[in-house]
Protein backbone atom coordinates (compact mmCIF):
# COMPACT_ATOMS: atom_id res chain seq x y z
CA UNK A 1 0.00 0.00 0.00
CA UNK A 2 1.74 3.14 -1.01
CA UNK A 3 1.24 6.55 0.93
CA UNK A 4 -1.50 7.44 -1.58
CA UNK A 5 -3.68 4.67 -1.18
CA UNK A 6 -3.36 5.09 2.86
CA UNK A 7 -6.88 5.33 4.19
CA UNK A 8 -8.08 7.83 6.55
CA UNK A 9 -8.02 7.38 10.52
CA UNK A 10 -11.39 6.67 12.24
CA UNK A 11 -10.54 9.71 14.89
CA UNK A 12 -9.63 13.33 14.51
CA UNK A 13 -6.08 13.66 14.12
CA UNK A 14 -4.69 17.55 14.55
CA UNK A 15 -2.20 18.48 12.20
CA UNK A 16 1.08 21.15 13.17
CA UNK A 17 2.41 23.31 9.81
CA UNK A 18 6.25 22.59 9.52
CA UNK A 19 6.56 26.81 10.14
CA UNK A 20 4.76 25.75 13.94
CA UNK A 21 6.90 22.81 14.37
CA UNK A 22 10.07 25.02 13.34
CA UNK A 23 9.13 27.85 15.61
CA UNK A 24 9.04 25.08 18.78
CA UNK A 25 12.22 23.83 17.65
CA UNK A 26 13.54 27.36 17.71
CA UNK A 27 12.35 28.33 21.31
CA UNK A 28 14.04 25.04 22.95
CA UNK A 29 11.08 23.26 23.69
CA UNK A 30 11.42 19.02 24.25
CA UNK A 31 10.27 17.63 20.83
CA UNK A 32 9.29 14.22 19.90
CA UNK A 33 9.66 13.00 16.73
CA UNK A 34 8.02 10.00 15.31
CA UNK A 35 9.39 9.43 11.78
CA UNK A 36 7.07 6.83 10.11
CA UNK A 37 9.42 6.92 6.81
CA UNK A 38 11.48 3.74 5.79
CA UNK A 39 14.71 3.80 7.48
CA UNK A 40 17.61 4.59 4.62
CA UNK A 41 15.35 8.19 4.13
CA UNK A 42 15.92 8.55 7.56
CA UNK A 43 19.42 7.70 8.10
CA UNK A 44 19.93 10.32 5.27
CA UNK A 45 17.58 13.01 6.15
CA UNK A 46 15.78 13.54 9.53
CA UNK A 47 14.65 16.40 11.26
CA UNK A 48 17.27 17.20 14.04
CA UNK A 49 17.95 19.72 16.81
CA UNK A 50 19.65 20.16 20.29
CA UNK A 51 16.09 19.11 22.20
CA UNK A 52 14.48 17.14 19.62
CA UNK A 53 14.48 13.46 19.80
CA UNK A 54 13.76 11.43 16.93
CA UNK A 55 12.15 8.21 16.59
CA UNK A 56 12.18 5.96 13.96
CA UNK A 57 9.09 2.92 13.11
CA UNK A 58 8.24 2.85 8.74
CA UNK A 59 4.56 3.03 8.73
CA UNK A 60 4.54 -0.28 7.34
CA UNK A 61 4.47 -1.83 10.46
CA UNK A 62 1.61 -0.20 11.53
CA UNK A 63 -0.12 -1.78 8.68
CA UNK A 64 -0.32 -5.30 9.88
CA UNK A 65 -3.44 -7.04 10.91
CA UNK A 66 -2.10 -7.38 14.92
CA UNK A 67 0.31 -4.73 15.48
CA UNK A 68 3.30 -5.61 17.01
CA UNK A 69 3.43 -3.81 20.69
CA UNK A 70 6.52 -3.98 21.03
CA UNK A 71 6.94 -0.78 17.91
CA UNK A 72 4.69 1.34 21.10
CA UNK A 73 7.54 0.72 23.44
CA UNK A 74 9.77 3.88 21.82
CA UNK A 75 7.30 5.96 21.88
CA UNK A 76 6.68 7.89 24.90
CA UNK A 77 2.97 8.58 26.33
CA UNK A 78 3.76 11.31 28.89
CA UNK A 79 4.20 14.08 26.42
CA UNK A 80 3.36 15.37 23.11
CA UNK A 81 4.52 12.96 19.60
CA UNK A 82 4.64 15.04 16.47
CA UNK A 83 4.53 12.05 14.03
CA UNK A 84 5.37 12.74 9.86
CA UNK A 85 6.14 10.63 6.91
CA UNK A 86 7.08 11.85 3.44
CA UNK A 87 4.04 13.89 2.10
CA UNK A 88 1.82 13.79 5.25
CA UNK A 89 -0.50 10.70 4.15
CA UNK A 90 0.70 7.99 6.13
CA UNK A 91 1.82 9.92 9.12
CA UNK A 92 -1.92 11.17 9.49
CA UNK A 93 -3.51 7.30 9.83
CA UNK A 94 -0.41 6.24 12.15
CA UNK A 95 -1.14 9.39 14.13
CA UNK A 96 -4.85 8.34 14.34
CA UNK A 97 -4.09 4.62 15.10
CA UNK A 98 -1.95 6.84 18.38
CA UNK A 99 -4.67 8.74 19.65
CA UNK A 100 -6.96 5.89 20.00
CA UNK A 101 -4.52 4.82 22.51
CA UNK A 102 -4.96 8.16 24.19
CA UNK A 103 -1.65 9.64 22.62
CA UNK A 104 -1.03 12.98 22.74
CA UNK A 105 -0.57 13.37 19.02
CA UNK A 106 -0.25 15.03 15.71
CA UNK A 107 0.91 15.09 12.43
CA UNK A 108 3.55 17.27 10.40
CA UNK A 109 1.20 19.29 7.52
CA UNK A 110 2.41 17.61 4.26
CA UNK A 111 5.37 15.26 6.31
CA UNK A 112 9.00 15.96 4.71
CA UNK A 113 7.76 17.60 1.84
CA UNK A 114 5.90 20.21 4.12
CA UNK A 115 9.47 21.07 5.85
CA UNK A 116 11.48 21.19 3.09
CA UNK A 117 8.98 24.04 2.19
CA UNK A 118 10.20 26.18 4.74
CA UNK A 119 12.27 29.44 3.63
CA UNK A 120 13.13 31.87 6.55
CA UNK A 121 14.21 35.36 6.08
CA UNK A 122 16.63 37.19 8.12
CA UNK A 123 18.40 40.53 7.36
CA UNK A 124 22.25 41.31 8.05
CA UNK A 125 23.39 44.42 10.43
CA UNK A 126 24.76 46.43 7.61
CA UNK A 127 25.26 50.25 6.54
CA UNK A 128 21.72 52.38 6.42
CA UNK A 129 21.93 52.30 3.03
CA UNK A 130 22.21 48.71 2.46
CA UNK A 131 20.23 45.60 2.47
CA UNK A 132 21.33 42.29 2.79
CA UNK A 133 18.89 39.63 3.37
CA UNK A 134 20.39 35.89 4.52
CA UNK A 135 17.38 33.21 3.32
CA UNK A 136 17.85 30.05 4.83
CA UNK A 137 16.62 26.72 4.08
CA UNK A 138 16.33 24.26 7.68
CA UNK A 139 15.61 21.18 5.34
CA UNK A 140 18.88 21.36 3.88
CA UNK A 141 20.91 23.87 5.12
CA UNK A 142 20.86 26.13 1.71
CA UNK A 143 21.41 29.86 1.86
CA UNK A 144 21.08 32.72 -0.76
CA UNK A 145 21.13 36.55 -0.01
CA UNK A 146 19.26 38.98 -1.07
CA UNK A 147 21.27 42.75 -1.80
CA UNK A 148 19.54 45.52 -1.77
CA UNK A 149 21.06 49.27 -2.78
CA UNK A 150 18.88 52.20 -3.74
CA UNK A 151 16.38 50.88 -5.73
CA UNK A 152 17.97 47.76 -7.35
CA UNK A 153 18.55 44.79 -5.81
CA UNK A 154 20.50 41.23 -6.65
CA UNK A 155 19.98 37.87 -5.70
CA UNK A 156 22.82 35.36 -5.03
CA UNK A 157 22.20 31.24 -5.15
CA UNK A 158 18.28 31.89 -5.60
CA UNK A 159 16.51 28.49 -5.21
CA UNK A 160 13.98 27.44 -8.06
CA UNK A 161 11.78 26.42 -5.62
CA UNK A 162 11.66 29.98 -4.04
CA UNK A 163 12.46 32.37 -7.26
CA UNK A 164 8.96 34.10 -6.62
CA UNK A 165 9.93 35.16 -3.38
CA UNK A 166 13.42 37.09 -4.22
CA UNK A 167 11.34 39.67 -6.50
CA UNK A 168 8.66 40.13 -4.04
CA UNK A 169 11.49 40.88 -1.18
CA UNK A 170 12.64 43.13 -3.57
CA UNK A 171 9.56 45.64 -4.31
CA UNK A 172 8.61 45.35 -0.52
CA UNK A 173 12.10 47.03 0.05
CA UNK A 174 11.77 49.43 -3.17
CA UNK A 175 13.68 47.71 -5.41
CA UNK A 176 13.66 45.56 -8.39
CA UNK A 177 15.70 42.70 -9.29
CA UNK A 178 18.63 43.55 -11.69
CA UNK A 179 20.87 40.89 -11.22
CA UNK A 180 20.61 36.56 -10.37
CA UNK A 181 24.33 35.65 -9.55
CA UNK A 182 25.50 31.89 -9.03
CA UNK A 183 29.08 31.45 -7.01
CA UNK A 184 29.30 27.85 -8.61
CA UNK A 185 27.25 25.16 -10.17
CA UNK A 186 25.67 24.02 -7.01
CA UNK A 187 25.42 19.83 -6.88
CA UNK A 188 22.95 19.85 -3.78
CA UNK A 189 19.84 22.11 -4.94
CA UNK A 190 18.85 23.49 -8.33
CA UNK A 191 19.25 26.93 -9.34
CA UNK A 192 16.89 29.42 -9.74
CA UNK A 193 19.27 31.97 -11.57
CA UNK A 194 17.56 30.95 -15.05
CA UNK A 195 13.76 30.92 -13.17
CA UNK A 196 14.35 34.24 -11.53
CA UNK A 197 15.77 35.84 -15.29
CA UNK A 198 12.58 34.33 -17.09
CA UNK A 199 9.89 36.31 -14.48
CA UNK A 200 12.23 39.33 -14.18
CA UNK A 201 13.94 41.99 -15.88
CA UNK A 202 17.11 40.58 -14.10
CA UNK A 203 20.56 39.66 -16.05
CA UNK A 204 21.66 35.85 -15.08
CA UNK A 205 25.06 36.20 -14.09
CA UNK A 206 27.26 33.16 -13.82
CA UNK A 207 31.18 32.80 -13.22
CA UNK A 208 33.24 32.35 -16.47
CA UNK A 209 35.24 29.45 -15.46
CA UNK A 210 31.51 27.67 -15.47
CA UNK A 211 31.42 28.50 -19.39
CA UNK A 212 34.29 25.76 -19.38
CA UNK A 213 32.14 22.99 -18.26
CA UNK A 214 29.70 23.06 -20.83
CA UNK A 215 26.79 25.21 -20.09
CA UNK A 216 23.43 24.92 -22.43
CA UNK A 217 21.26 27.48 -21.11
CA UNK A 218 18.39 29.03 -23.22
CA UNK A 219 18.41 32.48 -21.98
CA UNK A 220 20.70 34.82 -22.09
CA UNK A 221 23.21 35.69 -19.38
CA UNK A 222 26.45 37.94 -18.58
CA UNK A 223 29.36 36.23 -17.16
CA UNK A 224 32.13 37.60 -14.59
CA UNK A 225 35.83 37.07 -13.64
CA UNK A 226 38.09 38.05 -10.37
CA UNK A 227 38.63 41.26 -10.31
CA UNK A 228 34.96 42.19 -12.09
CA UNK A 229 32.59 44.43 -10.68
CA UNK A 230 29.20 44.87 -10.92
CA UNK A 231 26.83 48.00 -9.51
CA UNK A 232 23.52 47.65 -7.88
CA UNK A 233 22.22 50.85 -6.68
CA UNK A 234 24.65 52.62 -4.84
CA UNK A 235 27.31 49.58 -3.97
CA UNK A 236 29.12 47.58 -5.62
CA UNK A 237 29.64 44.16 -5.66
CA UNK A 238 33.34 42.78 -6.10
CA UNK A 239 33.70 39.64 -8.05
CA UNK A 240 37.26 37.06 -6.94
CA UNK A 241 37.73 34.07 -8.48
CA UNK A 242 37.95 31.10 -5.27
CA UNK A 243 38.67 27.65 -6.58
CA UNK A 244 39.20 24.64 -5.06
CA UNK A 245 35.26 23.37 -4.29
CA UNK A 246 35.12 23.50 -7.90
CA UNK A 247 36.49 25.39 -10.78
CA UNK A 248 34.39 27.61 -11.23
CA UNK A 249 33.50 28.35 -7.49
CA UNK A 250 33.40 32.36 -7.31
CA UNK A 251 32.58 34.61 -4.02
CA UNK A 252 31.26 37.87 -4.27
CA UNK A 253 32.09 40.57 -1.96
CA UNK A 254 29.72 43.68 -0.76
CA UNK A 255 31.24 46.31 1.30
CA UNK A 256 32.76 44.26 4.31
CA UNK A 257 30.41 41.39 3.44
CA UNK A 258 31.65 37.60 1.69
CA UNK A 259 29.35 35.81 -0.03
CA UNK A 260 31.84 32.47 0.28
CA UNK A 261 29.33 30.09 -1.57
CA UNK A 262 30.79 26.89 -1.16
CA UNK A 263 34.28 27.64 -0.66
CA UNK A 264 34.34 28.17 3.10
CA UNK A 265 31.32 27.32 6.34
CA UNK A 266 31.35 28.68 9.62
CA UNK A 267 32.51 25.50 10.69
CA UNK A 268 34.18 23.83 7.78
CA UNK A 269 35.60 23.99 4.19
CA UNK A 270 34.37 22.89 1.26
CA UNK A 271 34.99 19.42 -0.18
CA UNK A 272 37.10 19.09 -3.41
CA UNK A 273 35.75 15.91 -4.78
CA UNK A 274 32.24 17.19 -6.86
CA UNK A 275 33.56 18.31 -10.23
CA UNK A 276 36.46 15.56 -11.35
CA UNK A 277 35.70 12.34 -8.65
CA UNK A 278 38.22 11.49 -6.13
CA UNK A 279 40.67 11.25 -9.02
CA UNK A 280 40.50 15.26 -8.97
CA UNK A 281 40.29 15.86 -5.43
CA UNK A 282 44.11 16.21 -4.17
CA UNK A 283 44.59 18.59 -6.80
CA UNK A 284 41.54 20.64 -5.82
CA UNK A 285 42.31 20.57 -2.73
CA UNK A 286 45.44 21.89 -3.10
CA UNK A 287 43.89 24.48 -5.11
CA UNK A 288 41.41 25.29 -2.28
CA UNK A 289 44.04 25.66 0.33
CA UNK A 290 45.76 28.32 -2.03
CA UNK A 291 42.69 30.04 -2.34
CA UNK A 292 41.86 29.91 1.55
CA UNK A 293 45.79 31.07 2.27
CA UNK A 294 46.27 33.57 -0.86
CA UNK A 295 42.54 35.36 -1.19
CA UNK A 296 39.96 34.77 1.52
CA UNK A 297 42.85 34.84 4.44
CA UNK A 298 44.10 37.77 3.01
CA UNK A 299 40.99 40.00 3.93
CA UNK A 300 40.48 42.30 6.77
CA UNK A 301 39.33 40.09 9.86
CA UNK A 302 36.67 41.88 10.11
CA UNK A 303 35.14 40.72 7.21
CA UNK A 304 31.82 39.18 7.62
CA UNK A 305 31.27 34.97 5.78
CA UNK A 306 28.18 34.71 4.43
CA UNK A 307 28.85 30.90 3.76
CA UNK A 308 26.33 28.93 1.12
CA UNK A 309 25.13 26.32 3.70
CA UNK A 310 24.81 25.67 7.26
CA UNK A 311 25.11 22.63 9.34
CA UNK A 312 22.72 21.34 12.11
CA UNK A 313 25.21 21.95 14.34
CA UNK A 314 25.87 25.93 13.32
CA UNK A 315 25.19 28.09 15.46
CA UNK A 316 23.42 31.53 15.63
CA UNK A 317 23.52 34.60 17.93
CA UNK A 318 21.55 37.13 16.12
CA UNK A 319 19.39 34.65 13.70
CA UNK A 320 21.99 34.93 10.53
CA UNK A 321 24.62 31.92 9.86
CA UNK A 322 27.43 34.34 9.30
CA UNK A 323 30.56 35.51 11.58
CA UNK A 324 33.75 37.38 11.05
CA UNK A 325 37.01 36.27 9.15
CA UNK A 326 38.66 36.56 12.51
CA UNK A 327 37.04 34.33 14.08
CA UNK A 328 36.94 31.33 11.80
CA UNK A 329 40.85 31.97 11.29
CA UNK A 330 40.83 31.51 15.74
CA UNK A 331 38.23 28.41 16.03
CA UNK A 332 38.90 26.54 12.40
CA UNK A 333 42.14 24.25 12.94
CA UNK A 334 42.18 23.59 9.17
CA UNK A 335 43.02 27.09 8.83
CA UNK A 336 46.18 26.88 10.72
CA UNK A 337 47.85 23.45 9.02
CA UNK A 338 50.10 23.33 5.59
CA UNK A 339 49.16 22.97 2.47
CA UNK A 340 50.06 18.91 2.32
CA UNK A 341 48.70 18.72 5.56
CA UNK A 342 45.17 20.23 4.35
CA UNK A 343 45.38 18.32 1.55
CA UNK A 344 45.42 14.74 3.19
CA UNK A 345 43.26 16.23 6.01
CA UNK A 346 40.40 17.36 3.95
CA UNK A 347 40.50 14.01 1.62
CA UNK A 348 40.26 11.93 4.71
CA UNK A 349 36.74 12.08 5.84
CA UNK A 350 34.70 13.35 3.24
CA UNK A 351 30.76 12.41 3.96
CA UNK A 352 28.62 10.89 1.34
CA UNK A 353 28.07 13.01 -1.89
CA UNK A 354 24.91 15.16 -1.91
CA UNK A 355 21.92 13.03 -3.03
CA UNK A 356 21.10 13.09 -6.97
CA UNK A 357 24.03 15.16 -7.50
CA UNK A 358 24.84 14.14 -10.89
CA UNK A 359 21.04 14.88 -11.79
CA UNK A 360 21.50 18.30 -10.15
CA UNK A 361 24.82 19.75 -11.58
CA UNK A 362 23.24 18.12 -15.16
CA UNK A 363 19.96 20.18 -14.72
CA UNK A 364 22.39 23.43 -13.47
CA UNK A 365 24.16 23.17 -16.46
CA UNK A 366 21.44 22.93 -18.48
CA UNK A 367 22.16 20.04 -20.07
CA UNK A 368 18.96 18.03 -19.00
CA UNK A 369 15.19 19.63 -18.61
CA UNK A 370 13.55 19.40 -14.89
CA UNK A 371 10.17 19.79 -13.88
CA UNK A 372 9.66 21.79 -10.72
CA UNK A 373 8.30 18.71 -9.33
CA UNK A 374 11.06 16.52 -10.00
CA UNK A 375 13.15 19.52 -8.89
CA UNK A 376 11.98 19.57 -5.75
CA UNK A 377 12.33 15.96 -5.04
CA UNK A 378 15.83 16.03 -6.09
CA UNK A 379 16.92 18.69 -3.91
CA UNK A 380 15.38 16.51 -0.87
CA UNK A 381 18.06 15.35 1.77
CA UNK A 382 21.08 16.99 3.05
CA UNK A 383 23.68 18.98 1.48
CA UNK A 384 26.94 17.27 2.14
CA UNK A 385 29.08 19.92 0.18
CA UNK A 386 31.34 20.43 2.85
CA UNK A 387 34.32 18.32 4.56
CA UNK A 388 33.69 16.44 7.24
CA UNK A 389 33.35 18.60 10.30
CA UNK A 390 35.51 16.09 12.79
CA UNK A 391 38.05 18.27 14.01
CA UNK A 392 37.77 20.68 11.89
CA UNK A 393 36.85 23.66 14.70
CA UNK A 394 38.25 23.63 17.78
CA UNK A 395 36.52 24.06 21.06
Amino acid sequence: MSEQEFPEPDVDVESIEPAKLKERIDDGEDVFVLDTRANEEFEEWHIDGERVTTHNVPYFEFLLGDVDEEIFEGIPEDREVVVLCAKGDSSEYVAGLLKERDYDVSHLARGMNGWAELYEYHELDTQENLTIAQYQRPSSGCLAYLVVSGDEAAVIDPLRAFVGTYAQDARALGADLTYALDTHVHADHISGVRTVTENTEATAVIPQPVVDRGVEYDIEYETVADGDSISVGETHIEVLHTPGHTSGMTSYLVEDVLFAGDGLFLESVARPDLEEGAEGAAEAAGELYDTLQQTVLELPDDTVVAPGHFSDNTETDDGTYTTQLGNLEESMDALDLDREEFIEFIQSDMPPRPSNYEEIIATNLGERETSDEKAFELEQGPNNCAASQDALTSD
